[in-house]
């Protein structure tokens, strides 16, 4: 196993890999929009055509996850049903979020964290780099790099380096 800088986006586990990838066929829709160039005359179609596609494949993911969120490259959405993001929030470059995980209001990932399934952030906490929070848990504080929380409410249950994934 190599050592892999998670501070650098892994542009390759956000692209599609067939042409039923509903997860990553979401996250295109977003960056897509969000690269559309402003002085091009058919800027407003390709927006209304990127608006389209993120609405198909939210509806097909059953995930809230808006338009014009702030989110680092390499983000990885395992099962993305039920996922929520505040358009607030301030996600981190390659991310992993599972299934039922919610993340509101000022919020701020950093790089590498991964939210087991059904995880809450909430509180405006900020999650440092390389952080494991586990399934269910209820994050309302800030998190330092390199730890595994989990719990109700959660807190801090040992270290972790992070892995390939």
């Amino acid at each position: 196993m190599t050592d892999k800088d998670w501070s650098e986006p892994d542009w390759s586990r956000e692209k599609p890999r067939q042409f039923w990838d509903p997860s990553r066929k979401l996250i295109k829709s977003i960056r897509d929009y969000q690269s559309v160039d402003e002085t091009s005359v058919l800027s407003s179609f390709k927006k209304r055509w990127c608006v389209l596609k993120h609405r198909f494949w939210s509806i097909v993911t059953a995930a809230d996850i808006p338009i014009n969120s702030t989110i680092g490259g390499g983000l990885l959405l395992i099962h993305p049903t039920g996922i929520v993001i505040h358009p607030n929030a301030k996600i981190g470059v390659n991310c992993l979020l599972l299934q039922n995980s919610t993340i509101t209001a000022n919020v701020e990932l950093g790089y590498h964290v991964d939210l087991g399934a059904g995880a809450i952030v909430t509180n405006g906490a900020t999650i440092d780099h390389t952080v494991m929070i586990g399934a269910n848990a209820v994050v309302t504080k800030d998190f330092p790099s390199n730890t595994v929380v989990a719990g109700v409410p959660a807190k801090i249950i040992g270290t972790w380096e992070g892995s390939e994934q």
